[in-house]
Formats: structure tokens, C-alpha cells, sequence
């Protein structure tokens, strides 16, 4: 019996220093989560694509957004190529008749943004280069400029 109670004594003992360590390993996982300011930048060059496919404009004002956002974070201030890329849907963007988009897409090409169209998708769509605002670029083919700048080593993000 007092073998017994002597185990008994020792698996709570254990029990209760495992449940303080589990705790204790809790909270160092949430300060160290806390104290967390995110990725350091250690190249002197980062480059990202951004693909606009999409005529929402809850989607077009994002990838607005986004862009300026990343072009403001101090990690990555002076080291950043970034390219916006329009085809199907996300053409809408860059039509003349959809002007409220054209402060913002101006203000990125004067912040060094480029804002290139698909060819394609004005042939598909039979869209004049007229129609839309004048300062955009042209690239043959939206898939074609993504995959020319992912192998080029340019990140894709997708709004």
C-alpha cells in the first residue's frame, strides 16, 4: 500500500510539473509570437507581379491598395520592382470609361509601378488601345509576361 502511494505521489508530482512546463511553454510561444515585427529584408532587390484578371472593383481597389501598402513598408523602401498586369476581366480597370481608377493607376506609374495591359484580351474583346487611359503599357500576353517574371524570379501575387 504505501508503494502504491508513493507512485501515486510521484505520477502527480509529474503530472503537475509536465502541466507547469506545458504552460509555461504556452507563454513563451505567445511573447515570442508578441514581440514578432516580421521578416527582415536581406537582398537588395525584391520584384512582384501583380495579376488583375478580375473586373470586381472590390478586387481592382485592392490590388491598388495592396501595391501602395507594400510600396510604403520600410523593409522594403527603395528595393522594390513591383508590375501590375491586367487581362480577361481585369481590364476594366484601364478603361477610359472607368475613370475613377485612373488617379490611382497614374499615381503608380509616377511611384515606378508598371502598369502593363494584355494584348490578348483587347483582341478577344475587341477593346481599342484608345479606350483605355494612355499611360498603360502593352505585353502580348498576361500569362506570358507572368511566367516570363516568375522565371525571371518575380514573386505573383493574386489580389
Amino acid at each position: 500500500m504505501i508503494n502504491m502511494k508513493k507512485q501515486f505521489t510521484i505520477a502527480c508530482i509529474l503530472l503537475a510539473i509536465t502541466a507547469f512546463h506545458a504552460k509555461a511553454q504556452d507563454n513563451t510561444l505567445l511573447l515570442n509570437n508578441h514581440q514578432y515585427t516580421g521578416a527582415v529584408a536581406k537582398k537588395k532587390a525584391y520584384k512582384a507581379i501583380y495579376q488583375l484578371d478580375s473586373n470586381d472593383p472590390k478586387t481592382i481597389e485592392k490590388a491598388i491598395r495592396n501595391i501602395n501598402n507594400v510600396l510604403k513598408d520600410p523593409r522594403l523602401k527603395g528595393h522594390l520592382q513591383i508590375e501590375l498586369v491586367a487581362f480577361s476581366g481585369g481590364t476594366e480597370a484601364y478603361l477610359k470609361k472607368n475613370s475613377q481608377y485612373e488617379k490611382p493607376l497614374k499615381e503608380l506609374v509616377e511611384k515606378g509601378v508598371i502598369v502593363a495591359q494584355c494584348l490578348n484580351t483587347l483582341e478577344e474583346k475587341h477593346i481599342a488601345k484608345e479606350e483605355l487611359f494612355d499611360f498603360i503599357g502593352y505585353v502580348p500576353s498576361g500569362n506570358g509576361e507572368l511566367i516570363l517574371r516568375a522565371n525571371e524570379g518575380w514573386v505573383i501575387v493574386k489580389p
